[in-house]
C-alpha cells in the first residue's frame, strides 16, 4: 500500500495525541486523521480491500505499555509509524481538552490523599466493618478529653504558685496557654508520623521502636537545656516536645505490632494488660530511684552532674532497648529478611530457621544503605539506557512477559551495580520475593559475568536460573518453618506498570 500524507494548516503543531486519531474515510483512496485538538492529516493511498479499519488504525501506533502512577497520571509508551517509541502523559492531555473533567479528577485526587492520610491502606478492604464508625465517635471524645486536660493543666499551673484565679489570672491563664501550646506543637508530630508513615510498622516494628527511643533522647536534650536558657523556655520546650511526640508516633504502633506477636492465642487484650502491669511496675521503681539520686549530694547544685547523671542513664537506656528487641523471634519474611534467606539459597542452596534470620538481621540498617542496592518504582526512561531505548525495551518486555515484575541492571558510570526493579499491575508479596532472588544472583555472580555489552544476556540467564531454582527455594522455606502466608513483602506501589494485551506482538 502507498500512502502520501499532507498536513493541512493548524496553529498548534501536532503530538502524540494523534496516535489516538479516529479514522474517517472520505473516499476510496483518501482519509483524515482527526483529533480534539482539531488537527488533522489527510493521507491518501491505494486502499486494500482486504484491510478493516481496525487494522489500519494498528498501523498508526500500537500501545506498548502504560506506567501507572500513585496520583493517578499515566504514561503510555506506543510504536510509532516509525516503529520508534514515543511516550505520553494521558493526564496532561486531560488537562489540556478537559478541563472541567479535570477539576473532578483534582478534587478525587484530594479525597484520595486525605483517605490515605487518615485510613488504612485499602480500607475498608483491610479492616472490620465497623472501624470508620468507631473512629468517627473516638474523634469528638478525643477531643473533650483534651479540652479537659488543657483546664486541669491551667489549675495545676496556679496551684503551684504561677498565677490565681484571682488578681493574676491574666498571667496564670498566659503560662498555662504557653505550657498546652507546646504540647500542641508536639502533638503535631504524632499526626504526622501516623499519616504519612503508617505503612512503616507492621514491616519492621523493631527497627522504628528503637529509632523511637532515639529520636525521644534527642527531645530530652533540648528540654535539659531550658535550665541554661530560661528565657527561651516556650521553644525549647515545645521542639523537645515535638520530637518526644515523634518518637510517641513511632513508638506506639511499633510496639501494638510487637504486641500482636506475642498474642499467639487470640489473646491480645491480655498480653496489654500484663504489659501494663510490667510498665507500671518499671515505673515505680524508676521513680523511686530517680529520687534518690536528684537527693545525691552535690547532684542539686551542679547542672553539670545532673546533666553527666542524665546521660549516663540514658545511654544505659537505649543499650538496654538495643537487647530486649534484639531477642525478639519474628516469623514473618519482611524485606531484610528476605533478602537474607534468598542470599543464603543464592550462595549456599540452603534456608536459614527463623531463630538465626533474627539473629543475622541488622536491626538499625536502613534499606537505602543496604547491599546490593535496590531501587523499586523506577519508570522506563530512568531504567533503561537512552542508545537504542526501542530495542532494549522490546527485548525487556519478551524477557519479562511471564514475570510480574521488570528488572534491569545499570552501573550509571559507577563501579557499585543499581538494580532498579518495577512491579505490574497484579503483583504480589511472592513477586517481591522472585524479584530479590534474581537480584541477589544476578549480584553473587556479576564478578563471573561481567559483561557490559551484553546485559540482556545476563538478565536472561539469570530469569532461567529463577526458574529452576525458585520453586526449590519456596519448598525449603517450608521446611525450614517459613509459611507463605507470612510474607509481607509489600508490593511499592507508586508506579506499576501496565503492559498491553500481547507486547511482544507489538513490536512485529
Amino acid at each position: 500500500m502507498s500512502v502520501a500524507v499532507g498536513r493541512l494548516h493548524s496553529s498548534t503543531p501536532p503530538t502524540l495525541t494523534s496516535a489516538r486519531a479516529q479514522l474517517s474515510f472520505l473516499s476510496a483512496t483518501q482519509f483524515v486523521l482527526s483529533n480534539p485538538n482539531h488537527r488533522a492529516l489527510v493521507c491518501r493511498f491505494s486502499l486494500d480491500a482486504s484491510k478493516q479499519p481496525e487494522e489500519l488504525e494498528q498501523k498508526v501506533s500500537r500501545s506498548i505499555l502504560v506506567e501507572r502512577y500513585e496520583d493517578g497520571k499515566s504514561k503510555r509508551y506506543v510504536l510509532d509509524t516509525n516503529r520508534h517509541l514515543q511516550s505520553f502523559w494521558e493526564a496532561e492531555e486531560r488537562l489540556m481538552n478537559k478541563v472541567q473533567d479535570d477539576d473532578f479528577s483534582n478534587l478525587s485526587f484530594l479525597l484520595k490523599k486525605f483517605g490515605d492520610f487518615v485510613l488504612p491502606a485499602s480500607f475498608p478492604a483491610s479492616v472490620s466493618d465497623d472501624y470508620l464508625d468507631y473512629m468517627l465517635l473516638q474523634f469528638p471524645t478525643n477531643v473533650t478529653g483534651w479540652i479537659c486536660h488543657t483546664l486541669v493543666t491551667s489549675s495545676l499551673l496556679k496551684a503551684v504558685g504561677v498565677g490565681s484565679f484571682s488578681q493574676t489570672g491574666v498571667a496564670a491563664s498566659t503560662a498555662a496557654i504557653q505550657w498546652v501550646s507546646k504540647d500542641g506543637l508536639g502533638a503535631i508530630g504524632r499526626l504526622f508520623i501516623g499519616g504519612r508513615y503508617g505503612y512503616l510498622f507492621d514491616d519492621d516494628p523493631r527497627q522504628w521502636r528503637m529509632y523511637a527511643d532515639i529520636i525521644g533522647s534527642a527531645g530530652s536534650v533540648f528540654e535539659l537545656s531550658t535550665q541554661l536558657y530560661p528565657a527561651y523556655f516556650l521553644p525549647l520546650a515545645s521542639l523537645g516536645n515535638l520530637m518526644k511526640a515523634t518518637a510517641r508516633g513511632l513508638k506506639d504502633p511499633s510496639f501494638r505490632v510487637i504486641q500482636n506477636h506475642f498474642a499467639i492465642s487470640a489473646n491480645l487484650g491480655e498480653v496489654a494488660a500484663k504489659e501494663e502491669v510490667w510498665e507500671v511496675a518499671a515505673q515505680l521503681v524508676g521513680l523511686a530511684l530517680g529520687i534518690l539520686i536528684m537527693d545525691a549530694p552535690g547532684l542539686r547544685e551542679s547542672y553539670s552532674m545532673h546533666v553527666f547523671t542524665w546521660l549516663s542513664m540514658r545511654l544505659l537506656h537505649l543499650w538496654l532497648r538495643y537487647q530486649s528487641l534484639s531477642v525478639l523471634k519474628f516469623r514473618s519474611i519482611n524485606l531484610k529478611r528476605a533478602r537474607i534467606l534468598v542470599n543464603s539459597h543464592v550462595l549456599y542452596n540452603t534456608v536459614p530457621g527463623y531463630i538465626d534470620v533474627n539473629k543475622e538481621e541488622k536491626l538499625l540498617a536502613w534499606e537505602h544503605f543496604l547491599q546490593p542496592r535496590i531501587t523499586f518504582g523506577v519508570p522506563l526512561k530512568s531504567m533503561i539506557p537512552k542508545g537504542d531505548f526501542s530495542h532494549v525495551v522490546k527485548a525487556v518486555l519478551e524477557l519479562y512477559v511471564e514475570e510480574k515484575h521488570v528488572l534491569f541492571v545499570n552501573r550509571h558510570g559507577s563501579k557499585v551495580l543499581n538494580y532498579y526493579i518495577t512491579y505490574k499491575v497484579g503483583a504480589t508479596s511472592l513477586s517481591v520475593l522472585k524479584s530479590l532472588w534474581q537480584v541477589y544472583w544476578l549480584h553473587n555472580h556479576h564478578k563471573e559475568l561481567d559483561r557490559d555489552d551484553d546485559i540482556l544476556g545476563w538478565l536472561n540467564e539469570s530469569l532461567l536460573k529463577l526458574e529452576v531454582r525458585f520453586t526449590v527455594f519456596l519448598k525449603q522455606l517450608e521446611e525450614a518453618g517459613w509459611q507463605k502466608d507470612q510474607i509481607s513483602l509489600k508490593v511499592p506501589k507508586h508506579l506499576l506498570f501496565e503492559e498491553a494485551d500481547s507486547p511482544t506482538q507489538s513490536f512485529q
